[in-house]
């Protein structure tokens, strides 16, 4: 799931070595990016900017700024996150995809990129979200599995960041229950420095059903 052939679009166009800049800065335009790729004979020539673009005379083709193509691509069965490293490292509009035989099969977005970590993420998906730290000998995936499951519910998504000065690891678990104030305390427990969670607190929620009760009784 989620390789670069399951979210190539193929709306976007390409131009030619032998189109003139000034075609090139229109279709940027008429499009609203930043980069287009280039072909040469059906096969993948590079990628060009509309800056490269802009600093070059219009009435040439683009051929006269060859040197200025960059290299930037994904092949088609390459996972997504390899186009998204690509494409936040370079600050890339969108990034070409070719096919084994060096052919422009399409692009991908930064717009598809962001829709597809949105899936890929469970952005979407209802549930709690906590946040801990943890050094990284401490780290146990097995150990926040049991924890979590010890509560009557499942990890729905795990993602792990460590920072580069101090090694220490974040680790950020989505869970398929709103209310998570028990697995907190759970993780609190055994130690587990909480950074951040977001949910329904069962306790919220009888506050709020207590005073809900409180006005039903006073408007009587």
């Amino acid at each position: 799931m989620f390789l670069a052939s399951q979210i190539i679009q193929t709306n976007y166009p390409a131009i030619n070595l032998s189109d003139k800049i000034s075609f090139a800065l229109q279709l940027m335009e008429d499009y609203d990016v930043q980069h287009l790729p280039v072909v040469n004979d059906e096969k993948f020539a590079g990628l060009i900017s509309k800056d490269d673009l802009l600093d070059a005379d219009e009435t040439l083709t683009i051929v006269s700024i060859e040197e200025s193509l960059n290299n930037f691509y994904v092949k088609s069965e390459e996972y997504f996150l390899a186009a998204l490293k690509i494409t936040a490292n370079n600050q890339l509009s969108l990034i070409p995809v070719i096919n084994e035989h060096q052919e422009l099969s399409g692009v991908i977005t930064q717009t598809k990129l962001l829709q597809t970590i949105n899936i890929y993420t469970g952005a979407e998906e209802p549930g709690g979200l906590i946040v801990f730290e943890l050094d990284k000998r401490q780290y146990s995936f097995g150990e926040i599995t049991r924890l979590v499951e010890t509560n009557d519910a499942f990890i729905t998504q795990l993602n792990t960041y460590t920072e580069a000065e101090t090694g220490i690891v974040f680790v950020a678990i989505k869970i398929n229950k709103k209310e998570i104030s028990d697995i907190v305390a759970t993780f609190q427990r055994y130690d587990y420095p909480i950074r951040y969670y977001f949910g329904e607190e069962q306790y919220t929620n009888e506050l709020k059903d207590n005073y809900n009760h409180l006005m039903s009784y006073l408007n009587i």
